[in-house]
């Protein structure tokens, strides 16, 4: 299932009980913020209109934090954009690359909301949904949320004529979808996203060559542990190999000195495979005497 927020700025009062819930919730260091809460005067007096911006992770589906990682520490799932802090190699690229500036570094690794995923998945709701007051949050499918958004939007249409609807395509589709009561542009949110041009480069061309790199090194390292073994093998069948013709000139000496091969045709003293011919006689000495004589 896609999940989504849903983030009502028509509705917001800026008491910050989000911000406060989402640090204590999800126990972030300290000046770690996910959500940051600013009051926004625009216009001229006495045409002045005051409002609050509430700057978050938007989740993107074509999220450019996801797609510069190089090592998968930022993912999606459910719809949203994941954070395998263990993972993070402290390269800063999605810090770099994200159009809305929501990543931070802390302690070497990046961070950012991850839509609250183990509470989530334990059944409970997002810690900055859980504790707004004025009902300007809330979080479910998102097919839901975006038709919640819409129905908002038109009750608020004769007092904000140019309110809409901002996330449903921006960006491939925002995991936040936001009521804006006016023109998102004069509320900080751009109409069209745009990834910052190196990270663009790195995105199409530096990551995609830096993989097949990788991939090359792990299949040359794979092929040289082959034929390692290949060797040790080798050299293990030769040295087995040496040690059984020693035991086996071994015998044959020990007994070509006894006499006592069968039949006598193996054995080295040829009057002992004459005496062997002889009735009745198996001493080569004897059958010797018996000659002369």
């Amino acid at each position: 299932m896609r999940s989504a927020f849903l983030l009502d700025l028509a509705q917001c009062i800026g008491c910050e009980a989000c911000t406060i819930a989402c640090r204590v919730g999800n126990e972030l260091p300290q000046g770690v913020r996910y959500i940051q809460i600013s009051e926004r005067i625009r216009g001229e007096f006495p045409d002045l209109v005051g409002g609050f911006d509430n700057h978050r992770c938007y989740h993107c589906t074509d999220a450019a934090c996801v797609n510069v990682c190089p090592s998968g520490a930022l993912f999606q799932e459910d719809g949203l954009t994941r954070v395998n802090w263990d993972a993070c190699t402290g390269c800063e690229y999605c810090v770099s690359s994200c159009p809305y500036d929501v990543p931070v570094m802390n302690d070497g690794v990046a961070t950012k909301c991850d839509g609250c995923r183990d509470t989530v998945n334990a059944g409970g709701t997002p810690w900055c949904v859980e504790t707004c007051p004025s009902d300007a949050l809330q979080f479910g499918p998102r097919e839901e949320i975006v038709a919640e958004a819409h129905r908002r939007v038109d009750r608020i249409r004769d007092k904000y004529p140019e309110a809409q609807v901002y996330g449903e395509s921006q960006a491939g589709g925002l995991g936040v979808l936001v009521v804006s009561p006016e023109d998102p542009a004069r509320m900080g949110l751009p109409a069209a996203p745009e990834v910052p041009t190196a990270a663009a480069v790195w995105q199409e061309a530096v990551k995609p060559a830096s993989f097949f790199v990788t991939t090359l090194a792990a299949v040359g390292a794979g092929v040289l542990g082959v034929i390692a073994r290949r060797n040790h093998l080798r050299e293990l069948a030769h040295l087995h190999g040496d040690g059984g013709g020693e035991e086996s000139g071994g015998e044959h000496g020990h007994g070509g000195g006894d006499g006592a091969l069968p039949g006598g045709g193996d054995g080295p003293d040829p009057h002992g495979a004459a005496a062997a011919e002889g009735p009745g006689s198996a001493d080569p000495v004897r059958t010797d005497d018996e000659v002369e004589r």
